[in-house]
């Protein structure tokens, strides 16, 4: 250790280690007098390393929190995690996905083996993920404040657009926010109007934190409860079918996003409200499983009417053979 320079990288190192050390303490691990021992963090400090000083008789030296320095070794899991990861961050709809994903994956690459490099970019130049929805660009500034007054408990401030473009003002406790078809949406108490809610982030203009603390539901599950409350929208007509599956049918055939699924003794049942028995009758057609129409009544003759349709479509006109093969 005689080099200054090993001697520099031995203080991060012992920083590292330990959190928190006096500059007493540092010497003594470095065989080097106090004064030393404080350039060799005058130097760390020039080379862009964070360091907290806390002065006085019982002072101490300590990384900022959260830093960590390289080296990063990852398994080839890891690797793949990671690659994946960065890769569906550019799907995700946030405005500066992009720019931050290939920083990220430049530092990462950077720290790694030469074989670990070669796999994650690999993964990033030939894998490609469909989402299944074309995303609508959110900005990132109002996901990490949501995300940070939900984890810290404390209410904010949201200036929200509607769809017919009026704005305006409400508190808000963040419960959770998730991702469904293309979008964010953030969920919680809307003191406003005095319920759960949830908001598209997309249509978030502003998000004030405010000197209010609140208690987050434990186990909250912000993907369940976006499901729900979609399903029960004021739309006009109620629905409710008998499927005659279970709920790992309805989850292997994503269909999350067309009601509330209930297990029962003969299936599950579907409970969900629509505006338009036409369209609905067009997604009962692509289910794989029998099913009963519990109610209304006129689904039955909007599917009968789904039916004919599909079947005029393979009938083959007169004289010019089969339509389908």
């Amino acid at each position: 250790m005689s080099h200054p320079a090993s001697r520099v990288l031995t203080v991060l190192e012992l920083l590292q280690a330990h959190g928190r050390l006096s500059g007493s303490e540092l010497a003594q691990r470095l065989q080097v007098d106090v004064r030393t021992a404080r350039r060799y963090i005058r130097v760390l400090e020039d080379i862009g390393i964070p360091i907290t000083a806390e002065r006085g008789r019982y002072g101490a030296y300590s990384l900022v929190p959260g830093f960590k320095l390289p080296p990063l070794m990852f398994g080839d899991d890891e690797a793949l995690a990671l690659a994946l990861g960065l890769l569906a961050a550019r799907s995700l709809g946030l405005a500066d996905a992009a720019p931050a994903v290939a920083s990220a994956q430049a530092k990462l690459e950077r720290v790694m083996p030469a074989t670990l490099q070669r796999r994650v970019r690999a993964v990033a130049e030939t894998v490609t993920l469909d989402l299944s929805h074309t995303p609508t660009t959110t900005g990132s500034e109002a996901l990490l404040a949501l995300s940070t007054a939900a984890q810290s408990q404390r209410s904010v401030r949201l200036d929200y657009r509607a769809a017919d473009g009026a704005t305006s003002r409400r508190e808000f406790d963040t419960y959770g926010l998730t991702w469904r078809g293309g979008r964010w949406y953030a969920l919680g108490h809307c003191h406003l109007r005095r319920d759960l809610r949830s908001f598209r982030l997309d249509r978030i203009v502003s998000v004030v934190p405010i000197d209010r603390s609140f208690g987050r539901p434990p186990n909250f599950d912000a993907a369940a409860q976006l499901e729900l409350s979609l399903a029960n929208l004021p739309r006009a007509i109620a629905v409710e079918l008998l499927l005659e599956t279970d709920l790992a049918g309805v989850q292997a055939e994503q269909l999350g996003n067309i009601g509330v699924f209930v297990a029962h003794s003969d299936g599950v049942l579907l409970r969900t409200r629509t505006d338009s028995l036409d369209w609905f009758a067009r997604q009962l057609a692509r289910l794989p499983f029998a099913f009963t129409i519990l109610e209304p009544e006129e689904l039955r003759s909007a599917l009968a009417a789904q039916i004919a349709r599909l079947q005029a479509a393979v009938v083959a006109p007169a004289g010019t053979g089969p339509l389908l093969a």
